[in-house]
């Protein structure tokens, strides 16, 4: 196995943003970015909610700043700070979108049905829906 070091720098360029993808331990390592503003790998390790390697977090971190979620920015001795180039809200609009294609055929409709009907919704989640759903009634 090749041992990454964070001066190396990738010749691939990021990918298109129009998807936004993340996997498990990519959303662990940005809300620990979110919730700091700027971090540095060892601080993602620090903060991170379960135990990971730092090999683990430093490539993660370089998928991320391929894909164009995260930003590189200054040297602080000899670990380099991040910060997001992404918002929460972006990621997760992203991802709805994904899953309303995928699984619910792009209906919004199915997707809010299936989050009604599971088990998880509280009476309050309801009539925040039924604010939500009687706002967009109402607005021109």
């Amino acid at each position: 196995m090749t041992d990454i070091s964070e001066d190396q720098t990738s010749d691939r360029a990021p990918c298109s943003r129009t998807s936004l993808r993340l996997t498990r331990c990519e959303l662990e390592v940005m809300e620990v970015v979110w919730r700091q503003e700027q971090v540095t790998v060892g601080e993602v390790v620090a903060n991170i909610s379960r135990k990971l390697a730092y090999t683990t977090v430093l490539t993660t971190v370089r998928i991320l700043e391929e894909k164009g979620i995260l930003k590189r920015g200054q040297k602080v001795g000899k670990a380099y700070t991040y910060t997001a180039a992404v918002s929460r809200g972006e990621i997760r609009r992203s991802m709805i979108s994904d899953l309303k294609e995928q699984l619910f055929g792009g209906s919004v409709k199915s997707l809010v049905m299936s989050l009604i009907e599971s088990d998880s919704v509280s009476p309050d989640d309801v009539a925040a829906l039924r604010e939500a759903a009687e706002k967009l009634e109402s607005s021109p």
